[in-house]
């Protein structure tokens, strides 16, 4: 029999883990491109560096004030409750949708999913609406129960509730990969050492999570970290805010440039808490494994509560903004606003999405083999190069893209090509982690097995290892495309004279307070990415291997 403390730590392919202190031990083949990789997202440090180097003296004066120090902490402070509180909610969810007899799963995968599509902006104008003073939820409740005030939702408790309800799904979505690739092997080995399914579950399947989890985390808290609408909306000052500021109120940007270094600096420890947490521990099987789906647990009794968690989570996360923004609509109709047309904004939109997401794909291949097959100071250094743009809001990566357009590559200024650059250098991370956690479940004897035979590492590549990672390579896919959709601040800054998308959009009719033409606007973002989203579930549930007889919990 297995063990499981084996199956849980296989060394890394290549040698010891002591290779570790190597430069490389990866072929130039897989190195070079990884490196390119990383230089072209490291470009907004890089502009930073060069900002801050340039700053007067009162630019570093600033990062020791008291104020300054009062911003990190509420900064710190609200980004380990929404990563905390995201986990809470994604990690029972991904559960119920995969490992259990829940009815519909594909639909509750949707639906748990879509609140990543609304723009945070979007989101914070909902929660001011339903939840504040004066708000819908107040007049609805008066007549009622005689309510005249509700607790204020500005503030700590507004920003982590929608920033919450906005992110889960980073975890959700590796997570339940994840759990789809498991090797119930696995569980079987440990039902058969004596544990009970709680046990097994506590003792295999959570820790199998590790890698999936972490990564969705670490994403959680990096997207909390950049954040701007929903922040400045319900007025919570972050760093994210006081760079806003900044560059938006001060001629010097070496002010700016100076903090958003220390907002690096803060996702640097967050990358160092999750390697930490990570560890050197491998999440594949030794064996031939099997091919057949996990087992799915009956809930029995637990159903009524399950469905009724689904319920309540698609309402609040999903129907409730939604229903929000459809009163918008109809009000702005019956007062009789004319609605513009959003054809254009969509097309737009969709084009640059699509292509945004191809070109993550590609880029993170020769990362991703790196990082999981070739592990080294190297490769380290190079995956979290590529988290940098991620740290960073996308006012800042936008405007260091057009620092070394004008003055290295000024062809490139106010084209798509520049644009789809900046997404990919925004959002690679969400594409990396889908990669990374898939390709760490790939046994790496599979591959040796067809380089044995004779198969050329491109063949192989192509043959075995592309279909097996397929699941994480769409959602991350998927993920990019919906970050995509969403993504205001690179957009007006680098998209071509006169180019449109839905968030562009939905941004310029808020600021004139048309809002019934934000609301459709915003509509849409959700509709042209919860279509492809719902497709890519039916596709790769009828992909998912046949599911073995449930077993009753």
């Amino acid at each position: 029999m297995v063990s499981i403390a084996r199956v849980m730590r296989v060394a890394a392919p290549g040698g010891p883990i002591g290779r570790l202190g190597r430069w490389t031990h990866a072929p130039p083949a897989l190195w070079v491109p990884a490196l390119v990789v990383g230089l072209l997202l490291a470009l907004p440090l890089v502009y930073l560096v060069i900002r801050t180097a340039g700053a007067g003296d009162d630019a570093w004066a600033l990062l020791f004030r008291w104020r300054t120090v009062m911003i990190l902490l509420r900064t710190v402070a609200l980004v380990v409750t929404v990563t905390v509180a995201s986990v809470l909610i994604a990690v029972p969810v991904a559960w119920l949708t995969v490992r259990s007899n829940l009815p519909w799963p594909r639909f509750w995968s949707v639906v748990a999913a879509l609140p990543l599509v609304i723009p945070s902006f979007v989101a914070g104008l909902v929660v001011q609406v339903a939840l504040g003073p004066r708000g819908m939820l107040q007049q609805a409740l008066e007549p009622i129960l005689g309510v005249t005030e509700l607790p204020s939702i500005y503030g700590f408790p507004g920003a982590a509730l929608t920033l919450t309800l906005l992110s889960y799904p980073y975890v959700l979505l590796p997570a339940q990969s994840s759990l789809r690739r498991q090797d119930p092997l696995l569980e079987d080995a440990s039902r058969s050492l004596g544990h009970g399914r709680r046990a097994t579950l506590r003792r295999v399947t959570l820790p199998m999570l590790g890698p999936a989890v972490g990564a969705g985390s670490l994403l959680v808290a990096l997207y909390t970290l950049t954040d701007f609408g929903a922040v400045s909306l319900l007025r919570y000052e972050t760093f994210t805010w006081a760079i806003f500021v900044q560059f938006e109120s001060a001629f010097d940007r070496g002010v700016a440039a100076a903090l958003s270094l220390v907002l690096v600096a803060l996702a640097a420890a967050i990358l160092a808490v999750e390697a930490v947490a990570r560890g050197r521990a491998r999440y594949h099987g030794v064996g031939p494994g099997a091919m057949a789906e996990p087992r799915r647990i009956l809930l029995g009794r637990w159903m009524a509560p399950a469905l009724a968690l689904m319920a309540a989570l698609g309402a609040v996360a999903l129907i409730g903004p939604m229903g929000v923004l459809a009163y918008w609509v109809g009000r702005g109709l019956a007062g009789g606003q004319e609605l513009i047309s959003v054809w254009e904004p969509l097309l737009n939109s969709v084009l640059v999405a699509a292509l945004a997401a191809i070109a993550a794909a590609v880029a993170s291949l020769p990362v991703a083999a790196l990082v999981v097959r070739y592990p080294s100071r190297f490769a380290w250094v190079i995956e979290r190069a590529t988290y940098t743009g991620f740290a960073l809001p996308g006012l800042v990566v936008a405007i260091s893209l057009v620092f070394f357009a004008v003055n290295l590559a000024r062809p490139l200024y106010q084209t798509l090509f520049l644009l789809i650059m900046a997404y990919v250098v925004l959002f690679f991370p969400a594409m990396l982690a889908a990669v990374r956690t898939a390709l760490a479940q790939v046994r790496p004897n599979v591959e040796d097995a067809a380089r044995t035979l004779g198969r050329s590492p491109i063949a192989t590549l192509v043959q075995v290892t592309l279909p097996l990672i397929w699941p994480g390579i769409a959602s991350g896919i998927g993920l990019v495309f919906l970050l995509t959709m969403k993504e205001l601040p690179a957009t007006l800054i680098l998209g071509p004279i006169g180019f449109k998308t839905l968030a562009t959009a939905t941004w310029s009719a808020a600021s004139e307070a048309f809002f019934a033409r934000a609301a459709m606007s915003a509509l849409l973002i959700v509709l042209a990415a919860g279509v492809p989203l719902l497709l890519l579930r039916l596709r790769m549930g009828r992909a998912t291997p046949a599911a073995t007889p449930p077993v009753r919990q």
